[in-house]
This record gives C-alpha cells, sequence and structure tokens, in this order.
C-alpha cells in the first residue's frame, strides 16, 4: 500500500495476470496560471490555488510547478504517464519562458541563460525569452540574478507542445488536436526509449551470465 508505479516503465501484475489501469479517459486541460496563485490542489494557509480553477471531477493535479509570482501555461492532467513524461529529465522536454528582467543584459550574459531579446520595454529594461530543458525551483529567477539581472515579470508560454496562446489568465481549455498529437508522439517515442533499454540491459545480463570460456 502506499507504493508508487511508473506508468511508462513499470506493469504491475497479480497472480501473474497483469492489472489494467481504469479504462476511464483521462482528461488534459491547459491552464493560464495567474500571478499570486498557488501550484497546489489544496492550501492551509487558504490561498488562491489550482485547484481553484479546475473541475472537481475527476482528480487532476499540476504538471510541474510554476511559483506564485509566476503567470502561465500549466498543464493539469488526470494522466499519470502523461504527467511523467513531461517532468522526467530523461525526456527533456523544453519549456519557453518569457522574463521582463531590469540591468544590463550583455551578449555574454543572454548566452549564458540561452535567451534572445524580444524587446526592450526601458533604458535598463527588457523582456527576454529562455528556454529550458528542465525545471528546477525558481530556476529562470536564480540564472538571471546571477546574471545581474532582476525578473520584474515571468511568463511560462510553452511547455512542450503546449502554448499559451491567447488564453485568459484563469481560464481553461483543452488541448487542442495538434497538441494531443504530439503529445502522443512524444509518449511513443518515451516508450520506444524504454523498451530498448529494458533489450540493452536484458542481453547485457545475459552476456554477465555466460560462464567464461
Amino acid at each position: 500500500m502506499g507504493d508508487s508505479v511508473d506508468p511508462l516503465s513499470q506493469r504491475v501484475s497479480l497472480d501473474g495476470k497483469p492489472l489494467q489501469p481504469p479504462r476511464t479517459q483521462p482528461l488534459t486541460l491547459v491552464l493560464n496560471k495567474p500571478r499570486g496563485v498557488v501550484t497546489t490542489m489544496r492550501d492551509p494557509q487558504s490561498r488562491v490555488h489550482v485547484a481553484d480553477f479546475l473541475p472537481r471531477r475527476p482528480r487532476m493535479f499540476p504538471v510541474g510547478r510554476l511559483d506564485a509570482q509566476t503567470s502561465g501555461v500549466l498543464v493539469c492532467t488526470s494522466d499519470g504517464a502523461l504527467a511523467q513524461l513531461l517532468t522526467h529529465p530523461r525526456y527533456g522536454v523544453t519549456k519557453l519562458y518569457r522574463a521582463e528582467v531590469s540591468g544590463t543584459v550583455t551578449a555574454q550574459a543572454a548566452s549564458a541563460l540561452n535567451a534572445r531579446v524580444v524587446r526592450q520595454t526601458g533604458a535598463q529594461r527588457c523582456v527576454l525569452e529562455i528556454e529550458l530543458h528542465e525545471g528546477k525551483n525558481r530556476q529562470v529567477r536564480r540564472m538571471c540574478a546571477r546574471q545581474g539581472l532582476r525578473v520584474e515579470m515571468l511568463q511560462r508560454v510553452r511547455f512542450g507542445p503546449v502554448a499559451l496562446g491567447s488564453l485568459a489568465p484563469g481560464r481553461t481549455r483543452p488541448l487542442s488536436a495538434r497538441e494531443h498529437l504530439a503529445l502522443q508522439r512524444l509518449r511513443a517515442q518515451a516508450l520506444q526509449e524504454i523498451e530498448k533499454a529494458a533489450r540493452t540491459g536484458s542481453a547485457m545480463h545475459r552476456q554477465a551470465q555466460r560462464p567464461p570460456r
């Protein structure tokens, strides 16, 4: 009881028979998380949280996190396999952020941040787009701070193939047909990688078990 299962790489059997997941259709929604909203499904401090913007059924959860002062794309799903796919470092799903920063953005700083300048908004203020392959806590803010830049506003505009588009803050929408297809392709690719690793591991194990000549 209480053990976790990775649905992408593990199978569960009872008396030799594989257990099948429930056949209910999982639900995935895209939320434009507003600033000031915490990325949790409940909050003991009674702050506004993600569950306030989602249907009560089925039970959903946010994929990854955005700190309270960061807005933008938050994928919310009841599909555990999809959540694992989007967050596991092995699959390198990219995230694109738009940050308005104050300070001097040198060529070296932009290179270190893997960023491009979108536009200037003042003498010492501009908007950057920064692409990441991982999502550590407050990563963009810490990266900018190391370059002497202060993040004034931060928004995630894309998570993998899922783009924010014109979705208003606090509103949700289902995946588009294009996003759904792209995620299915990512899932198929991840399963192929897992199966290939399993075959390689089995071959190495058999090789190791062979008696010396």
